[in-house]
């Protein structure tokens, strides 16, 4: 078990839960002390804990920042929801409260409608595809979509497809899941797929689910392997199934108005030394997967994975979702977006 395991395993034991996406621990130089008082500060919220994947990735951040705009930037994370919840500090950078957040694309999607379709269900086949399509096709997008809505690009965070966990039986087609009450993120994308698989949605914040789930008001959940594991909520059921049914990374944005008015040098910091971070960032967290599902395991829980006819079932009883996003959204670029990632997959299947 590697040392990311290894440090991940006492927040488990204390319960501790991470936010709706995940990091990577990267060791890093702690930045020089600036010979002058910082020219910007930046607050930097998150609903991440301190002492997660997540924490550990924005102080790497934090370092690089202060350390490559030699102590002109000076970076202030505000984790565990010191400043409110997903919403609320997405709101506030949209506002200009505060000049940065780090957010799930569910909460983001309040604001930037067009992130919904990164949350399509079975978009995605495999990390591999996530990554190319998000890099070439989704990003240049955003970077243009996100300023007409009052935020700026950063960059890419890793959380991972998200997997079924269920209480009474182990999920193999759409019909287990039939009647079930699900617990649901909030996002209209989301409950429409429990809607199509037959479920009861039951959209409930993240930082309640752990209740929920242990009280029985739920029949189980859907969430990221390291979100399950880090929340304790695969202690809550008896089956984990391996769906990889959504890629659900989060992002860091800033403030529009805010990062206009910084000087050219000090925008291109902000952003490239998060991008850099990216592949490093995504290829680490992928590679625990396993260890991941050994605590899972051994936690008494049934793990098993979606034969490829099973997740055709599922692709098939979903692939509605995506003519709902399209009508909902018919006013915004979601359908443009929608069919140049399309367009985007069929060329790396080979046109299949």
């Amino acid at each position: 078990m590697n040392r990311f395991v290894r440090r991940l395993l006492p927040l488990v034991s204390l319960g501790l839960c991470l936010s709706s996406f995940g990091g990577i621990a990267l060791a890093a130089d702690p930045a020089p002390p600036p010979s002058a008082p910082p020219e910007v500060v930046m607050k930097l919220a998150t609903v991440a804990p301190d002492r997660t994947p997540w924490s550990e990735l924005l102080k790497k951040y934090k370092q690089a920042v202060e350390a490559k705009s030699n102590g002109r930037i000076q970076v202030k994370i505000f984790l565990g929801g010191q400043l409110g919840d997903e919403n609320e500090t997405v709101n506030k950078c949209k506002r200009g409260q505060i000049q940065a957040v780090g957010a799930s694309t569910g909460a983001l999607a309040s604001q930037v409608p067009e992130l919904n379709v990164v949350e399509l269900p079975f978009l995605f086949r495999n990390a591999d595809e996530a990554d190319k399509v998000i890099d070439s096709v989704i990003t240049p997008a955003m970077d243009r979509i996100f300023p007409k809505y009052g935020l700026v690009m950063g960059f890419w965070s890793e959380n991972g497809f998200r997997q079924f966990g269920t209480k009474d039986v182990a999920v193999h087609a759409p019909k287990d899941l039939a009647g079930k009450k699900m617990r649901s993120q909030e996002s209209p994308v989301h409950q429409e797929m429990w809607k199509r698989l037959g479920a009861q949605p039951a959209p409930i914040p993240s930082t309640e689910a752990l209740t929920a789930l242990e009280t029985g008001t739920v029949d189980g959940f859907d969430q990221a392997t390291l979100f399950a594991v880090a929340a304790s909520w695969h202690k809550t059921v008896k089956f984990f199934t391996i769906s990889n049914h959504i890629y659900q990374p989060a992002i860091i944005v800033y403030n529009q108005k805010w990062f206009a008015a910084l000087a050219p040098e000090l925008q291109k910091i902000l952003v490239e030394e998060g991008r850099a971070m990216q592949s490093k960032g995504r290829n680490a967290v992928r590679k625990i997967q396993p260890d991941l599902l050994k605590i899972i395991a051994a936690a008494g829980v049934q793990v098993g994975e979606l034969t490829p006819a099973e997740r055709g079932a599922f692709e098939t009883a979903t692939a509605g979702v995506r003519d709902f996003l399209r009508q909902r959204q018919s006013k915004d670029e979601t359908g443009k977006l929608m069919t140049d990632v399309e367009a985007a997959l069929k060329a790396l299947r080979g046109g299949k």
